[in-house]
């Protein structure tokens, strides 16, 4: 049985969060501002009922391009990153380095696999790395073709690896730290316990992608000769190092100039004009190849803006709120162990219509924190739970735009995605049920 088409299913997810905005009473916790975040944070305690405000069927169209504005600066990134990608592409340079790769792998192509995987998992480890996939999927579609691997190998060792790395991760600005920060939480403590989960959790992700990989593979594409792709010499070189050179500005950007996307779409524009120029494209082939970009990420682009409408109608319902309050109160007279359990569950739930790692930090564990202390748990337990219910969530909710835009670059589809992948993220989420009773068990703190 397939799933309805991508957008469908958006739409569809659109409509029921609008209903349940007739159906579920509206609610608000109480924000003040957090110095130790820079962000507004819930205020514990504080939930309670506002007048309701039921989308209207009118509303609920209007909240689709709602979401495409709200989420324009992603939208922006991923069409300029296609654009410049698409001058790369037309160079020849990028089919001809991979060929060269290629042929200096020869029979031990699989070795590519887990290099690539631990490579996405450091950039989701250290900044929480997903929009950013798409402008690397083209490359990696040339690499697993000319391997002889299909494109779910692809998502699995792109988003797959990054989303396992940030959740796991003990060092990510994004999900561990700020989820100390708002819990209260020592910065960096239980690296160590994090540290061990990660490396299984890698284990796990990258077993699981080379046995797929092993049972899929079929005979590795050549380049066909008397193509249109040119010798891999002093041309082809020199524009393979300004994209790597862009990639590093990138990382130092982000890492050191805390660059939005707003930066990180100049910068892969700008490489895309330096490459045309440098590639022998001239300034109109390089505008035509731009073009050619776009329109080869346009699908993925209103994947994201689609999915964006999603917390656009919860939220003009005053609805989130509500599902956060009664989560936690769900979780008040459970067993400390199920409760944890319960508690990562609980943050799986509300990932759906808060696709923000960063945002539900700062909306659930101001509330979630203080259940715990209630339940006698560490709150180191409550970030935990955290991290691991949403940011393994993170690969299985269509709300995550991010997510179907990689599988639609990719040529997943998202059902496609779910059975492929299924066993490895019921391993990886089963690991994480482990950790978080674990963590009960001893204390972690």
């Amino acid at each position: 049985m397939r799933l309805p088409h991508p957008l469908t299913l958006l739409v569809g997810c659109t409509v029921i969060a609008a209903a349940l905005t007739h159906v579920l009473p509206a609610g608000k916790f109480d924000m003040r501002d957090d110095p130790a975040t820079g962000k507004k944070v819930a205020v514990a305690g504080s939930y309670h009922r506002v007048e309701a405000h039921p989308v209207t069927p009118f509303e609920t169209v209007v909240a689709i391009p709602d979401g495409i504005i709200d989420a324009v600066s992603v939208i922006a990134f991923v069409f300029l990153v296609g654009g410049a990608f698409g001058v790369v592409d037309k160079t020849g340079a990028l089919r001809d380095g991979i060929d060269w790769l290629v042929r200096r792998l020869g029979d031990r192509g699989i070795v590519a696999i887990p290099i690539v995987c631990l490579a996405f998992a450091a950039g989701g480890a250290f900044e929480n790395m997903q929009e950013e996939i798409i402008a690397i999927v083209p490359a990696l579609l040339m690499l697993t073709q000319r391997l002889g691997f299909d494109r779910l190998t692809v998502a699995e060792m792109s988003v797959g690896s990054a989303a396992i790395g940030s959740s796991f991760s003990p060092i990510n600005p994004f999900q561990a730290l700020i989820g100390q920060k708002v819990a209260g939480v020592p910065q960096f403590s239980a690296a160590g316990f994090r540290g061990v989960f990660l490396a299984l959790a890698l284990l796990l992700w990258i077993a699981g992608t080379m046995r797929h990989a092993r049972r899929v593979r079929v005979a590795p594409v050549r380049a066909e000769i008397g193509s249109d792709s040119k010798p891999f010499v002093f041309r082809g070189r020199a524009v393979l190092v300004i994209v790597l050179a862009t990639f590093a500005v990138f990382v130092w950007g982000v890492a050191r100039l805390h660059w939005d996307f707003d930066q990180e779409a100049a910068l892969f524009f700008a490489m895309g004009a330096v490459v045309g120029i440098v590639g022998g494209l001239g300034v109109t082939g390089t505008a035509e190849a731009f073009v050619e970009g776009f329109q080869s990420m346009a699908y993925a682009a209103l994947l994201i803006g689609f999915a964006r409408s999603i917390s656009v109608v919860m939220e003009q319902g005053l609805i989130i709120d509500t599902v956060v309050n009664g989560l936690a109160s769900a979780l008040a007279g459970l067993p400390t162990a199920l409760a944890a359990v319960g508690m990562m569950a609980a943050h799986a739930a509300i990932h759906v219509p808060v696709p923000s790692v960063s945002g539900q930090a700062v909306l659930t564990l101001p509330v979630f924190a203080p259940v715990a202390d209630l339940l006698h748990m560490s709150r180191q337990v409550a970030v935990l739970a955290y991290q691991y219910g949403a940011g393994i969530c993170e690969l299985v909710t269509p709300t995550n735009g991010a997510l179907m835009a990689i599988l639609a670059a990719s040529g997943v589809r998202y059902d496609e995605w779910i059975r492929g992948a299924g066993v490895m993220l019921a391993l990886v989420t089963a690991l994480g049920v482990v950790a978080v009773v674990v963590a009960v068990s001893l204390g972690v703190t």
